[in-house]
């Protein structure tokens, strides 16, 4: 293990990572608590992802050790780049598995490069939560298949989502949402995040459970919040129709916490919406969709309360780097 500047590398033009997509890898934070202490967010959960993930691609498990050293002293060497408390900053963190070694023919490396970037980010949301999004449900296109590796952080995993995902944000819509590619009568997630829905009739916090979908650490982590706030938590499967159940929905994951999203949109097709008179335009709005709910915000207060060392970490989540 070492410590370099340097952020291009060498890799063989035969190596497993480039010809068959052997390569994996995960996001994760570093916060500054108000006594300038410095902390990773679940940097356990993570690991213990990334080997999932090194299982499905037939990668060599890298010891959970060897990934909170890399990152405590990643972090540690790149303390001045932290984020100053107050600042609604973060060092974010990418660590990186990948097959290096040639092979020319489907068979894995017998040769693994693990990295670990980092770089300082901002506040996401100046000033607090965003207004809702509007999201578009994507119909003509799959994420992942019901038996392949949605549910594992390969590098791989986001090429599905790339021309929908662009197509979309060009009709205007910043969030794309898929269906389950079998039947496309289940809600699955969004383009690079979880799908909460929370229906505040009957105090419940729902999403997706799928072997298709990633497990996001900061769903488990809402999740665990919500049932602390008294909600019943559900993951299961969830029907398309349900939408016109939820009074918020969120977007949740590692960048943001949660995006608010105030409406999602179905047309025929992505390349149909331009065409928002069409008889296949179905709008799904949920509560005030100019206004973050009050339950989506209060999830969002509390995990980033913990992870700036604002709240008691009753749930040891806080990894604190020496």
């Amino acid at each position: 293990m070492e410590l370099c500047e340097d952020p291009t590398i060498n890799i063989h033009m035969g190596a497993t990572a480039l010809h068959y997509g052997q390569a994996c890898f995960e996001g994760l934070k570093a916060f500054t608590h108000p006594d300038g202490s410095v902390h990773v967010f679940r940097p356990t959960e993570n690991a213990a992802r990334l080997s999932s993930s090194c299982t499905r691609t037939v990668m060599p498990v890298l010891p959970e050790s060897i990934f909170l050293k890399a990152v405590n002293e990643v972090v540690r060497d790149n303390i001045a780049y932290v984020p100053p408390y107050g600042s609604g900053g973060a060092l974010y963190l990418r660590p990186l598995l990948f097959g290096s070694g040639p092979r020319i023919g489907l068979q894995p490396s017998e040769e693994y490069t693990f990295i670990l970037m980092a770089l300082p980010v901002g506040d996401y949301y100046k000033g607090g939560l965003s207004s809702p999004v509007d999201g578009l449900l994507i119909t003509d296109f799959d994420r992942a298949a019901p038996q392949g590796v949605g549910s594992v952080k390969v590098a791989g995993n986001y090429a599905a989502d790339l021309l929908p995902n662009m197509v979309s944000k060009s009709k205007g819509f910043p969030i794309g949402l898929y269906l389950d590619a079998k039947t496309q009568t289940m809600i699955e997630e969004f383009s690079t995040s979880n799908f909460v829905g929370i229906d505040s009739k009957n105090n419940k916090y729902i999403t997706p459970k799928s072997a298709s979908v990633l497990p996001s650490i900061t769903n488990k982590s809402l999740m665990t919040i919500a049932g602390d706030e008294g909600m019943t938590v559900e993951a299961r499967e969830v029907m398309l129709e349900e939408l016109e159940s939820f009074d918020e929905v969120a977007a949740c994951g590692t960048a943001v916490v949660v995006t608010p999203v105030g409406s999602i949109t179905m047309f025929g097709s992505v390349e149909d919406s331009d065409d928002a008179d069409s008889e296949d335009v179905k709008k799904f709005v949920f509560g005030d969709s100019s206004e973050v709910g009050p339950i989506t915000r209060k999830l969002y207060d509390r995990v980033r309360a913990i992870q700036y060392g604002e709240e008691e970490d009753k749930y040891g989540w806080n990894f604190k780097i020496e």
